[in-house]
């Protein structure tokens, strides 16, 4: 099973450039969790932890297309690393102030936000260039899910860590600090620093004239919605069974149980459309939420979250393939980043969203969220099935950086030669 991610792994610059992402996102992949556990310790309610959860996430929703296109237009390293820099300095801004005055704190987080660098996006530009096979590609991008997950099921955990050890405040601070660091292991190295994009067609839109695109965007908007709703029910059932510590778990399973799906899914190469595959794992996402409504125990909930979780991984590496297919030539990490920024739209509102229903009706109703939230998304891709099945046109455009040091090869796989 993991042969295939050694070989990836293998690959000169591979492992640096996995980590140093993964490293550089922990302060996005956190950011949640952070902001409510502090907002709390701040004295503030649940819909004031959603809200500033939310703007944070509305903020890296519009920065991460606009930060993509820029990382198209000149390079990694000149927008990644200032963009990182700027984002932890605002959210030390916010952990210094708190919640008092609170337009201040607003502005901090959606700075935060805002300049939060398009790490995720700019790994899966390079994979081309580092790894040269489409195959090699499309098992990266299964990895790159799973090692996200890998991520989202250790950074829950080091939040109570730091909570625990020091307090809410010093891990606002040091979770950034570490993003930093990431961010510039990623922008030193030589793919990142050599990487150009293709040559785009001037359009105003970018990618976002793809039909194709539009669609999966408006699908994982709802996935976003659910899992985003997950993390603010999350909050009174762990007051109820064990506090702040429960609640660590109940996050980590999530990114476990994707850890354990994206693991099984990225080990073989699976045939038929991707599109029809990606129903299929939608409709299973969306049939795990509801168990989480029976709200059992602390330990026998750990393992529903888990199951939670299996189908996330999968899924998003099945959009990774198909978002690749459809962008447009010179578009591939704003392509990714809109991506990223519908999921995280729909994880804000999500957060916003479950924080009243939580006051309303208690853990249960902000449980029925994510299962109403996926059921959703699957009707979007059932309605938009024959647009999501359409070819996403352009040929691969391969400038191998072994025959142009200054431009490395971008993706362009035809819909019916997705993996």
């Amino acid at each position: 099973m993991a042969a295939g991610y050694l070989e990836i792994l293998s690959a000169r610059h591979a492992a640096r450039l996995l980590a140093g992402t993964l490293v550089g996102r922990l302060p996005n992949a956190t950011a949640a969790i952070a902001l409510v556990l502090f907002v709390r310790a701040e004295g503030g309610s649940y819909s004031l932890a959603g809200a500033l959860a939310a703007v944070y996430g509305v903020a890296n929703a519009v920065g991460q297309p606009v930060l993509g296109r820029l990382v198209d237009l000149h390079g990694q390293p000149r927008i990644q690393l200032p963009a990182a820099v700027l984002s932890a300095l605002s959210m030390a801004v916010f952990a210094f102030c708190g919640t008092d005055p609170l337009p201040l704190a607003c502005a901090a987080v959606a700075a935060a936000g805002l300049f939060t660098p398009p790490l995720e996006g700019g790994l899966r530009a390079l994979w081309p260039s580092v790894l040269r096979r489409e195959e090699q590609v499309h098992t990266a991008y299964a990895m790159d899910a799973v090692a996200q997950e890998v991520m989202f099921t250790v950074g829950p955990l080091l939040v109570t860590l730091c909570v625990s050890v020091w307090s809410e405040r010093a891990a606002l601070l040091v979770l950034n600090a570490v993003g930093v660091l990431g961010a510039l292991s990623v922008v030193l190295s030589p793919p990142s620093r050599a990487w150009r994009s293709a040559p785009r067609e001037a359009h105003w839109l970018g990618p976002l004239r793809s039909p194709g695109l539009l669609a999966l965007f408006g699908a994982f908007l709802f996935v976003g919605i659910a899992l985003g709703s997950i993390t603010v029910a999350s909050v009174p059932y762990a007051d109820d069974h064990g506090g702040d510590a429960v609640y660590g778990w109940l996050m980590a399973a999530l990114g476990l149980g994707a850890l354990a799906g994206g693991t099984v899914y990225g080990a073989r190469r699976w045939s038929g459309a991707p599109e029809r595959r990606l129903r299929v794992l939608v409709a299973l996402l969306a049939l795990c939420y509801l168990p989480l409504m029976l709200m059992p125990g602390a330990v026998v909930m750990v393992l529903l979250t888990v199951v939670a979780g299996v189908f996330l991984a999968p899924a998003m590496a099945c959009a990774f393939v198909m978002v690749d297919g459809h962008a447009p030539s010179g578009t591939v990490t704003e392509a990714f980043s809109w991506l990223v920024t519908t999921f995280t739209v729909g994880a804000s509102v999500g957060t916003g969203l479950a924080g009243p229903v939580v006051e309303a009706g208690g853990a249960l109703w902000g449980f029925a969220v994510p299962g109403v939230a996926g059921a959703v998304s699957l009707l979007v891709l059932l309605a938009t099935g024959r647009v999501l099945a359409a070819p996403g046109g352009g040929a691969v455009v391969a400038a191998s950086a072994e025959n142009d040091p200054n431009r490395a090869a971008e993706p362009r796989f035809s819909s019916g030669d997705r993996a």
